[in-house]
This record gives C-alpha cells, structure tokens and sequence, in this order.
C-alpha cells in the first residue's frame, strides 16, 4: 500500500475527467461532499449530459444527495482503498438523500491510477 497522500482536494480536481460517460447516461444529479477533519471542508459534484463538474464549498443549487465523512476516509474510499458499502456499515460514511444515487454514484467514476 502507498503513502501517497492524496488530498481531498486533488480526489474533487480529478473526478470530471474520471467520469465514464455511458455509465452516467442520463443522469443528472447535484451531490454534496461535507468532510470533517484534517483536510476537511465542503465540495460539490454536479453530474449532467454524460459530463460532470466539481467546486469547492456549497453546491451552487440544491442536492439530492449529501455525503458526509472523515476527509481522510473518503480519500480511502475514493482510491478504493475503503469499500464505501463497507465504510457506510462502520458509520463512517453518512449518507442524507437519495440512496439510489449514493449506490450509483460509485460506479460512474473509474479510480484513480497512481
């Protein structure tokens, strides 16, 4: 296993290129990231017309979908260090909205190779 340290940040840089469009379809979703910790903050991930886009800070409309975690968690998760289905049993992934999308969210986006 690497020490790499991966920021949160860079995960949030990383994920419009990281998108598969023909998974992503259709779908049109607005997802918020609220992350504690070391690293911690607010990001934003809006997926749309086989494309997505990410901000820091609030999403720029309402979503319907917030992830809620420890930063250094979701980098694990992210990297597929973590199972997020897994982290979510253990509490340490929090989900408010729609589950469906939480589900899905994983599968649109290939993980990063270091």
């Amino acid at each position: 296993m690497s020490d790499v340290q991966v920021s949160p940040q860079e995960v949030f840089d990383r994920m419009p290129e990281a998108l598969i469009p023909e998974k992503a379809g259709a779908t049109k979703a607005m997802i918020q990231f609220d992350l504690s910790g070391d690293q911690g903050g607010k990001w934003w991930v809006k997926i749309h017309d086989g494309k997505a886009e990410s901000g820091k800070g609030d999403a720029p409309e309402a979503a319907q979908l917030t992830l809620l975690a420890d930063a250094a968690d979701y980098v694990k998760i992210s990297l597929g260090q973590l199972d997020g289905t897994a982290a979510f049993m253990q509490g340490k992934l929090k989900i408010k909205g729609d589950m469906g999308l939480a589900i899905k969210f994983a599968s649109l986006f290939r993980r990063p190779t270091s």
